[in-house]
């Protein structure tokens, strides 16, 4: 009885100690813990040393498995399944100081590499998805801000690629701090307040359109050119102006022509669209009764309003069309009759210049002529052509005391027994009173012939006498 005790107590404690060492090893290899491929194991406690001496707060562990030490170690899991954000950044300040909307989507994760693991242990372990989120929102809000500062708007609308880089560049440099990294970045569109960016591609596609404009012309020109130089003077100018004028006209007239056929085009295409939802809209009433005739009115309320926005946005574009035509007509016209007046007004100075050259050229032939008759010598041209002046010369001599109207002359007589008398004195001091030919001349540096002076006084001694006697 005794030994039988002994045995069970003996049982007993095997199986105690089976059991103690069976939980032992459940513990110990409950305590070895895997790390999935989509998540990072995160070991807090008494887990070493840095390099500097210094413990560390955090093992960071991707992938296999390790032991959790009991009561000293615990454990935690950091999800790697991407996160995808709408940031829809408003107002941002540009450069130029035009303020800009850039919406775009993100899509950050936690990142693998040594070191980085690190800080999102440190700093993003338990937060929810929302939460880290709102986190990377705040950061990257801040550096695209920062970017869109740097950048002109031309640059940030068509060199996409240095836009992209610059902020996957700044904003995973930011994320790393925090442990996560920036997956994919895509910029959706790019607006802004002032209409700068859609001017820009009015500005580009007008620069298309006149540069076209401005090749036609250019053709149109040569032809142009081509058919004046087979003409002259103000009828080439006229003609030109006239071809050009209704080349223009043509154009306008093609343009316009061509605006309805697009016009047309469109209302055709909305009027089909129009009858199959109207068709549609029939099939689905006559299948499905009242819920098919709801759906039924529906199409026809959108069909009518896009009946009528097509209706409105086509004739207000064909308006505008319009508007420019005549308005760029009307400039054509004013630069081409300023054109016209100007080479008027320049041929018409041309043909008075060469009327003045022509006569001049003229006098100077008939001087030619009149030197070589004078035997070569200027002075004797110029005796003859005094010569022949002379009657003429003489008469403005006297012309200007002719007319002369002396009311009343009181003379008063010195007595002198000699000589002429006062009355006859003053009529000659009144004809000496004209400018004598010879002083005219000495006077312009010429010398006046010997032979006409003395006719000259001749002619003027007589013209006295008969003064005189009158």
């Amino acid at each position: 009885m005794f030994l039988a005790i002994n045995i069970g107590d003996v049982i007993g404690i095997i199986i105690a100690v089976v059991v103690i060492v069976f939980s032992f090893l459940v513990f110990i290899i409950s305590r070895i813990k895997k790390c999935p491929s989509d998540k990072i194991m995160v070991i807090s406690g008494k887990v070493g040393k840095n390099e500097d001496g210094t413990s560390k707060s955090s093992l960071c562990i991707h992938g296999g498995a390790k032991f959790v030490y009991p009561f000293i170690q615990s454990y935690s899991f950091l999800d790697l399944t991407p996160i995808s954000l709408s940031v829809d950044l408003k107002s941002a300040l540009s450069r130029q100081n035009i303020r800009i909307d850039v919406p775009s989507t993100f899509t950050v994760g936690v990142s693998t590499e040594s070191g980085i693991m690190q800080n999102a242990a440190e700093r993003i372990l338990g937060l929810r998805t929302q939460e880290i989120q709102e986190l990377c929102k705040d950061i990257i809000f801040g550096q695209m801000r920062l970017i869109i500062a740097t950048m002109e708007i031309e640059e940030i609308n068509t060199d996409r690629d240095k836009f992209l880089e610059a902020v996957s560049y700044n904003v995973e440099s930011e994320l790393k701090k925090i442990g996560l990294r920036l997956i994919n970045v895509n910029v959706t569109d790019i607006n802004d307040e002032s209409g700068y960016i859609e001017a820009l591609g009015k500005e580009a596609a007008a620069k298309a359109i006149n540069d076209a404009k401005k090749s036609v012309a250019e053709k149109n020109r040569d032809g142009s050119i081509g058919e004046a130089n087979a003409l002259r003077d103000q009828r080439i100018n006229v003609a030109i102006a006239n071809s050009k004028a209704i080349e223009g006209e043509n154009e306008s007239l093609a343009k316009i022509s061509q605006s309805n056929a697009t016009r047309r085009e469109i209302e055709a295409e909305a009027l089909r669209k129009a009858v199959v939802a109207e068709k549609t809209a029939e099939a689905r009433a006559k299948e499905e009764a009242y819920v098919a005739e709801q759906q039924a009115e529906l199409a026809r309320a959108t069909r009518e309003k896009a009946t009528q926005e097509a209706d409105i946005i086509v004739a207000t574009q064909i308006q505008k069309q319009k508007r420019e035509l005549e308005a760029e007509a009307t400039a054509e016209e004013f630069r081409r009759k300023a054109r016209g007046e100007a080479d008027g007004i320049y041929a018409k100075m041309e043909a008075e210049a060469r009327g003045a050259l022509e006569i001049l050229s003229k006098q100077a032939d008939g001087f030619t002529e009149l030197v070589k008759s004078a035997g070569g010598n200027a002075e004797d041209a110029v005796k003859l052509l005094i010569a022949d002046k002379l009657e003429n010369l003489i008469a403005i001599q006297v012309e200007a005391i002719k007319n002369l109207k002396i009311d009343k002359i009181t003379v008063w007589d010195s007595g002198a027994k000699e000589g002429a008398s006062s009355t006859s004195n003053f009529i000659s001091s009144l004809m000496k009173s004209i400018p004598p030919m010879k002083e005219l001349f000495n006077m312009a540096g010429m010398d006046l012939p010997k032979y006409l002076g003395e006719e000259v006084e001749k002619k003027l001694a007589e013209t006295v006498e008969v003064e005189k006697t009158k």
